[in-house]
């Protein structure tokens, strides 16, 4: 099985935005030299807890501060921006760094009425456009839009020899089919909401139309893992991650606390069984447990890729997570 990566670029309590970018820098560098196949950054609003802002900005210097490891977002909130300057966008990456680019695009609004409005600078977007949106992105990076197409004479720059893989991220069999409708890959948001991820899956690999392009239907599927030597162990670092959740479905502060400061925090009945109900978006364990654990949603999935995210408070701990995992499954063979 092939693991990728999905960083948000955390913000654990006491840091600052900053190191939890260089924190990202880091990562990616360990994530290259220990196998990995892809490595995906997020789009995240006005939030606390969270300083991956702009995802076109630092995928190019990820890229920079790797070789061959494939760089992407994870992802562009498409709702929010022309598909043409979208397209423009990645183009001059892959431009930049050839064959290493992925544009991972969802439909998520990015945040309340009023982030929405000061991304699109006060003009209001419908969701419901977002299929169209997609067909218009995808059009712009192949260069095929229909000559009656309102854009049709329009070239995107630069011309390049390759173009950046496309994906689709999404929690529905619609969002599933938007994907395979336009010839993307498809990653399922296991991490936010698994309870649609196998009919999803299965929606994409039914109703996916091969290209030139794409001849074949590309999935994946993202989950939170926390992987420590023991059992034990990986239960007590993810109570920092609990906490973090809890957090942000409250709207509150989204810095991660210590695991020390989580196990001092009073909970309610109903947290704690909030706690319990977010645990089914994570795998949490020894290395043979998520090995066998990822390759159950692998089959669930039908795919041989996982995507992972692991959001801790202890950056070393969170590293020695990706380094159990690189070695159980034997990233580098």
């Amino acid at each position: 099985m092939k693991l990728s990566i999905l960083d948000q670029s955390p913000i654990s309590k006491g840091s600052t935005a900053r190191e939890a970018l260089l924190q990202t820098k880091q990562l990616v560098q360990t994530a290259e030299k220990l196998g990995y196949s892809r490595f995906w950054v997020a789009e995240h609003h006005s939030t606390s807890g969270l300083a991956s802002t702009s995802p076109e900005v630092l995928i190019s210097h990820l890229a920079t501060s790797t070789n061959h490891i494939r760089i992407g977002s994870g992802g562009v909130l498409l709702p929010q921006y022309s598909p043409y300057k979208v397209a423009e966008n990645f183009k001059l990456l892959e431009a930049l760094f050839p064959g290493r680019i992925d544009l991972g695009v969802g439909r998520s609004p990015g945040g309340g009425e009023t982030i929405r409005l000061a991304l699109t600078d006060g003009k209001k977007k419908n969701l419901i456009e977002f299929p169209r949106q997609l067909a218009d992105l995808q059009g712009f990076l192949d260069d095929d839009l229909p000559n009656d197409h309102p854009y049709g004479t329009i070239k995107t720059a630069p011309a390049i020899d390759t173009i950046p893989q496309s994906w689709v991220l999404g929690l529905s069999r619609r969002a599933a089919k938007h994907a395979a409708k336009n010839s993307t890959g498809f990653t399922y948001g296991h991490f936010i909401n698994p309870e649609y991820g196998q009919e999803a899956a299965e929606k994409y690999l039914s109703c996916f139309q091969p290209t030139k392009r794409m001849p074949h239907p590309r999935i994946n599927a993202c989950v939170f893992v926390i992987c420590a030597k023991t059992q034990k162990e990986a239960e007590d670092l993810a109570l920092s991650q609990d906490l973090w959740l809890l957090a942000v479905e409250k709207g509150r502060s989204t810095q991660i606390v210590s695991v020390e400061e989580a196990k001092n925090i009073p909970l309610t009945s109903l947290e704690e069984a909030r706690i319990q109900e977010n645990r089914k978006r994570a795998v949490i364990g020894s290395p043979d447990y998520v090995k066998k654990e990822l390759h159950h949603l692998g089959e669930l999935y039908q795919t041989d890729e996982m995507m992972v995210i692991t959001n801790i408070f202890d950056f070393n701990k969170r590293v020695r997570s990706y380094e159990l995992l690189a070695e159980v499954f034997d990233l580098q063979s």
